[in-house]
C-alpha cells in the first residue's frame, strides 16, 4: 500500500521538494494533508496539483480564499492552529513531515508523536526547544524520528548496522556559509542580501540567515544532541565549504565513517520517505568523487561566529536554555531581514537574552511556551534600545 504522508510546511522549501519527491513515485506514496502559515495561491495551486484529503491554511483570515478556490474538490479545507495539530491525528497518515519554520512546529509534531506517527523532522526547533520532553515523548508512545537535515540524516545513515559499538563523537559538517573568509570587522556592515546568497545550498530565507550566523550549525548539533543521544562534548563541527561530506561518525576504535552526496536535500527527504529502503534517485547528476580532489576541513572561528559558541553553552547548560535561545534568535534574525539590526547585533542581542532570562530547569510543554513568549518580548525590547 502507499505510504500517507502528510507535510506540514508544504509551500517553504523542504515542504516543496518532498513534493517533487513524492511526486516522482507515485507508485510509493500518496499527499494526504498539506498545511501552510499564509502562502495561500501556492497552497491551493499544490492542492490541485496532488489533490490531499485535507488543506490546511493556518492563518484563518486566508481561509475563505482556500476554501472557495477548492470548492470544486473534493477536499477538505482547515484553518487555525488547532488544525494543523488536529490533522496529523488523522489515521490513515503514516508519516508525517515536520517542514514547518521555527518554534510553530512544536505543538503539531507533538500532537502528531502522541497519535503514533513516524516522524520525518526538518522542524529542528522542535528538539532545539524541547529535545528531552521530545525524547520522552517518543519513547512513550513507541514512535520513530528520521532525520531530514542533510547532517543528521549523513549521521544516521553511518550509523547503520553500528547500533553494538562505542561511539567517540559526531562531526558535524557546515559550509561556512557566505562570510566563511571574512573577518570580523568585515561582517559588521554585511547586508541581508548578502547573507542570503549562500554558496552551495537553496534554502528559505530564515534558516539560510540561520547559516550565514551559524546559528543553524548551533541548532543541528543540539538536534543531534537528541537524535543520537550524545553529550555536547561528544559532538564536533568542521567547516568543509564543499559540502559533499554530509556529517560524519567516529567510533571507538578511531575509525570514521562518512556520508558523501551532492547538496540535494532531495536526497536525505527520500531517504527519510522509504527508509530502510533506498529509492533510484531522480536528481540532476549523481555525485563523480572524481570532480572533488580537493575536500577540505577547519575548525569554526567562536570568536568570529558567536552564535556557535551560545549554542553550545545553552546545550551544556540545559533547563530551557536552548528554548530562550531559539526564541531569541527567531526575533533578531527577522529583525535583520528587515534591516532592523546589524548582522553582529544577533549574536549580541541572543546572548543578552539568555543572561536576562531566569533559568527553568525542568519545563514542562506548556512552560516552553510562556519561556518562548517571554524571550521574543525581551529580545523585542533589546533591538530597540
Amino acid at each position: 500500500m502507499k505510504k500517507q504522508i502528510a507535510i506540514l510546511g508544504s509551500t517553504g522549501s523542504i515542504g516543496k521538494q518532498t513534493l517533487e519527491v513524492i511526486a516522482e513515485h507515485p507508485d510509493l506514496f500518496e499527499v494526504y494533508a498539506i498545511t501552510a502559515h499564509r502562502s495561500a495561491d501556492l497552497l491551493i495551486q499544490q492542492a490541485r496539483e496532488f489533490k490531499p484529503e485535507v488543506v490546511v491554511i493556518a492563518d484563518e483570515s486566508l481561509y475563505q480564499k482556500v476554501s472557495d478556490a477548492l470548492s470544486d474538490l473534493p477536499v477538505k479545507v482547515w484553518a487555525g492552529a488547532d488544525a494543523l495539530c488536529q490533522v496529523v491525528e488523522a489515521e490513515p497518515i503514516s508519516i508525517v513531515v515536520t517542514a514547518m519554520v521555527g518554534f510553530a512546529g512544536l505543538r503539531p509534531t507533538v500532537s502528531a508523536i502522541k497519535a503514533h506517527k513516524t516522524i520525518a523532522l526538518a522542524n529542528k526547533e522542535t528538539l532545539v526547544v524541547a529535545g528531552g520532553l521530545i525524547e520522552q515523548l517518543v519513547a512513550d508512545n513507541h514512535v520513530s524520528i528520521l532525520p531530514v537535515d542533510s547532517e543528521h540524516s549523513a549521521i544516521f545513515q553511518c550509523l547503520q548496522g553500528e547500533i553494538h559499538n562505542p561511539i567517540d563523537k559526531l562531526i558535524i559538517t557546515a559550509s561556512g556559509g557566505p562570510f566563511r573568509t571574512f573577518s570580523y570587522e568585515q561582517m559588521r556592515d554585511v547586508t541581508a542580501a548578502q547573507a542570503l546568497k549562500h554558496p552551495n545550498w537553496d534554502m528559505g530565507a530564515k534558516i539560510t540567515i540561520d547559516s550565514a550566523s551559524m546559528m543553524n550549525k548551533g541548532f543541528e548539533v543540539i538536534e543531534a544532541r537528541w537524535l543520537f543521544n550524545m553529550t555536547a562534548d561528544q559532538i564536533e563541527v568542521a567547516v568543509h565549504p564543499q559540502s559533499i561530506v554530509h556529517s560524519m561518525v567516529q567510533f571507538g576504535d578511531g575509525a570514521i565513517k562518512a556520508q558523501l552526496g551532492c547538496p540535494d536535500m532531495k536526497v536525505p527527504i527520500a531517504y527519510a520517505l522509504s527508509y530502510p529502503d533506498r529509492m533510484p534517485s531522480h536528481i540532476n547528476g549523481k555525485l563523480r568523487i572524481e570532480d572533488y580532489a580537493n575536500l577540505t576541513f577547519e575548525r569554526p572561528d567562536l570568536d568570529r561566529f558567536p552564535n556557535l559558541r551560545l549554542a553550545f553553552e545553552a546545550l551544556a547548560q540545559g533547563g530551557d536554555r536552548t528554548c530562550v535561545l531559539n526564541a531569541a534568535n527567531e526575533v533578531t534574525n527577522e529583525a535583520f531581514r528587515r534591516g532592523q539590526c546589524k548582522f553582529l547585533q544577533m549574536a549580541e542581542i541572543n546572548e543578552k537574552v539568555l543572561d536576562i532570562m531566569p533559568m527553568v530547569a525542568k519545563p514542562s510543554l506548556e512552560d516552553y511556551f510562556a519561556i518562548d513568549a517571554e524571550a521574543r518580548i525581551k529580545a523585542k525590547e533589546l533591538l530597540l534600545l
